[in-house]
């Protein structure tokens, strides 16, 4: 078979990759059990108790485990075969929700049984999500990489308008049992996918990490990466406010709008069926609008239809405004999500994302706490409104941290760091490693090497420093001293493999106001033993 040419591979459909679209449609149908499972567990409910606590807890059973094992799913991401924890990932979502159904089925399901069984299916989630985000890099070519993302999230709303249309059908046909039955049934799906995938196996030039050096790695990261942290910042003023709409329509369309199950789901269905019209237009729209300019233009999309929710004075309306805040939704998630993917590279990848996740999933969580504690002191037309007001107010974030274009810098490792000349080669347990970097500047121009410098403190620290200095010599003008501390060789070693053609083009601008024949010397010094 011919090798495509470079223009049609940069050209090429996420779709026309064999494995990324196998996996893309088994996800689809498991997204729509798992909705399924939403509008079965959030109408149980509201059965089960009348408290608007206890109906906003079943969405934050939902995404409290991604807040607390998104991180550390990150981490078994980045050291373990990613194939294996999916397939251990889903087989548990498959126990949890069979029984689930057998219990719900027997009448043995309580208020606190549901809250736990959707915890448990929370947990399986939380696995899986730093993954499938992880190997979407492995199934398509980088250049394809954006219309992935926006592929995935397409899925996921498809899913979303067949879903709780179905499931709202079923819970009025069959009853929640069947529901919970059916989302147990279509994770076979994805682990048919898994089963067949032959992921090639990865070349280690170093030995793995360890789980809590990876966990420390993946913070490290999230803290000194400024296009990561600007995605988080971001995600948080919107997921917070954004999370009242989810946390309070069960009780909208139940008692504001009188809708039995089947018209539960069909608000659910509206939503879905708008952020599949969105996400077929942000294609087009990304070429011809800036990501943070999306942003702003959802988010205010998301609080008229928030407000909007709070006084629809039927089910028609509120279907509109369901499609309208489903054409919100994909806008913002699409956004976020790209930048994400595109502010980690591969090896931190899993743990970037997770990172993500969790921030993503701990907002909507302690979002939906807030609202449902805010509408149990008030009403749920008061959470909505004020959520709304919130959504404009943190308009502010979108014109201090913009959101970059889809094109990111190239993270690719480029290995342009030589290795470290030694006499012999140390244990890779040695350590603290001392790296000093020796520069000769000219004095007229130090104080601004030394600002680039520091700018670009943040790299050597998102790598694997945890100190680092400048120091100039006090009788030699224009002998400058950059040092920095790892904790071990191997994570030194680790550190040179990490380092992007981003951070080259950086290093080359520092090294330009080197002067003399010879670049900057380079030290590295053990703790004696």
């Amino acid at each position: 078979m011919t090798a495509p040419t470079p223009a049609a591979a940069a050209n090429a459909s996420p779709l026309s990759f064999p494995v990324f679209r196998a996996m893309w449609i088994a996800t689809i149908i498991s997204n729509i059990g798992t909705w399924m499972h939403d509008v079965g567990a959030g109408w149980l409910m509201t059965s089960l108790s009348p408290s608007p606590l206890l109906v906003a807890l079943v969405q934050a059973a939902t995404t409290l485990p991604m807040f607390l094992l998104a991180l550390p799913a990150g981490a078994l991401a980045d050291i373990v075969d990613r194939r294996r924890m999916l397939l251990a990932a889903q087989l548990l979502g498959l126990v949890a929700a069979a029984i689930l159904a057998v219990a719900t089925w027997q009448g043995l399901t309580t208020p606190y049984v549901l809250l736990a069984a959707t915890f448990v299916l929370g947990v399986a989630a939380a696995l899986s999500a730093p993954v499938f985000q992880a190997i979407v890099p492995e199934l398509v070519d980088q250049p394809a990489l954006p219309d992935a993302v926006a592929l995935n999230s397409l899925g996921v709303n498809i899913s979303r308008a067949i879903g709780p249309a179905l499931g709202g059908v079923i819970v009025a046909l069959a009853g929640t049992p069947a529901v919970f039955a059916l989302n147990a049934l279509s994770v076979l799906a994805v682990l048919f996918v898994l089963f067949r995938w032959q992921r090639p196996a990865t070349a280690r030039a170093l030995p793995p990490e360890h789980f809590f050096g990876a966990l420390k790695a993946g913070y490290r990261y999230a803290r000194y990466s400024p296009p990561l942290r600007l995605v988080l910042i971001r995600a948080v003023g919107f997921f917070v406010f954004g999370s009242a709409l989810w946390a309070m329509l069960p009780l909208v369309a139940r008692r504001g709008l009188g809708l039995d199950a089947a018209g539960y789901g069909a608000l659910l269905a509206c939503m879905g069926a708008g952020a599949v019209v969105g996400a077929l237009l942000l294609k087009r729209l990304r070429k011809r609008v800036p990501a943070n300019t999306i942003s702003v233009g959802a988010t205010l999309l998301f609080a008229v239809a928030t407000a909007a929710l709070a006084l629809v004075p039927s089910a028609w309306v509120g279907g509109a405004v369901m499609f309208v805040a489903g054409l919100a939704w994909i806008g913002m998630l699409t956004s976020l999500n790209v930048a994400a993917q595109m502010a980690s590279p591969g090896w931190v990848k899993a743990r970037a994302l997770a990172v993500y996740l969790l921030v993503f999933q701990g907002a909507m969580t302690g979002g939906s706490i807030l609202w449902g504690a805010v509408a149990s002191r008030t009403d749920v037309s008061t959470a909505l409104v004020i959520a709304a007001a919130g959504h404009v107010v943190g308009l502010l974030l979108a014109y201090v941290w913009r959101l970059p274009k889809d094109t990111g810098a190239d993270l690719a490792p480029s290995n342009h760091w030589a290795e470290p000349v030694v006499s012999v080669q140390p244990a890779g347990d040695r350590g603290p490693v001392l790296v000093e970097i020796e520069y000769r500047i000219a004095p007229a121009q130090q104080a601004e090497f030394i600002a680039a410098l520091h700018r670009f403190r943040s790299v050597r620290q998102r790598d694997g420093a945890i100190r680092w200095d400048v120091w100039e010599d006090v009788a030699e003008p224009g002998r400058v001293l950059e040092s920095f501390v790892v904790e071990s060789w191997v994570e030194h070693q680790r550190q040179h493999a990490r380092v992007t053609h981003a951070d080259q083009v950086d290093q080359d601008i520092i090294n330009a106001f080197h002067i003399g024949d010879n670049p900057p010397v380079v030290r590295h010094l053990l703790r004696p033993l």
